[in-house]
């Protein structure tokens, strides 16, 4: 077959335009260090971030773009050991008091026993829709993928491209959704240890400070245009549509074998009747 220009051409600009893909996924150029002093270092020419905790500080930083409907990615290597007591946040949030919210925290223990994945949604500066989980692997061995699916329909939590939780647009029934407000991306490493680890009975060990979590490869994929068409062995149907049948059943295996809370369960909390949203399917 001769070669055409027009398809060489194609071709070129594709692998330029994955080539500055991944150029921008910089933490000098995508992100400010917001505290902690030297806490909080990037390096590997903006490739890797970490952030520390001691007894003094732990440290933050914060996406210099706010984003509006799209698929955020990246991948944590968190506190390894002892980290009981300590938290690593990662999650959108605008500001202001009605802000809306998408949140992963990271909830450490004491050694051998495993991390608690919380997460939350707000909307218009109400929370309290908390789902938790354990992970299925050791998240302090090496870096794994957290990511969150952000559109008018829906936010999917995803971790290692396996979804956890959907939370759907609800307005119909009288639930905000965030919608409207543009999110910018933080991350933030404290100690948290009057809660964290249960309830608060378990207690940071400083002698193990300072504890520390990596951050690579993030990314941003908009959304607002996506195809309805296109194939689903890149999850750009259900991105856009909802869980297709493979990705539902994985989502029921996270929840039947892994999700240790779940608020829309919660009798106890909500004697007059779970929320709304809860009464809806869940995919």
């Amino acid at each position: 077959m001769g070669f055409s220009f027009s398809n060489g051409l194609s071709t070129i600009v594709l692998l330029l335009a994955f080539l500055v893909s991944i150029v921008s996924a910089n933490f000098h150029q995508d992100f400010d260090i917001t505290w902690g002093d030297n806490r909080a270092k990037v390096f590997k020419q903006g490739q890797l971030l970490s952030l520390s905790l001691d007894r003094v500080s732990g440290s933050g930083f914060v996406s210099k773009k706010e984003y509006m409907f799209g698929r955020i990615d990246m991948q944590l290597k968190l506190v390894a050991g002892n980290s009981a007591g300590t938290v690593t946040a990662y999650y959108l949030s605008s500001q202001g008091p009605t802000h809306d919210e998408i949140d992963f925290e990271f909830l450490g223990n004491v050694t051998g026993e495993p991390y608690i994945l919380h997460t939350n949604v707000f909307t218009q500066g109400k929370g309290n829709r908390e789902q938790q989980f354990y992970l299925w692997f050791d998240p302090t061995r090496n870096f794994h993928t957290y990511s969150v699916i952000w559109k008018p329909q829906h936010i999917i939590f995803l971790v290692d491209n396996t979804p956890i939780r959907v939370f759907k647009n609800a307005e119909k029934v009288g639930v905000p959704f965030p919608k409207t407000q543009p999110m910018k991306i933080y991350s933030s490493l404290w100690n948290a240890d009057d809660w964290a680890t249960r309830g608060g009975l378990i207690k940071t060990d400083w002698s193990k400070a300072p504890f520390t979590a990596y951050y690579r490869n993030f990314s941003f994929k908009d959304l607002k245009s996506s195809s309805n068409s296109l194939s689903s062995s890149d999850n750009s149907v259900w991105q856009t549509n909802g869980l297709d049948g493979p990705a539902r059943r994985r989502l029921r295996w996270v929840q039947k074998y892994f999700m240790i809370y779940n608020y829309c369960s919660d009798l106890k909390r909500f004697p007059q009747g779970v929320p709304l949203e809860c009464r809806q399917s869940r995919f």
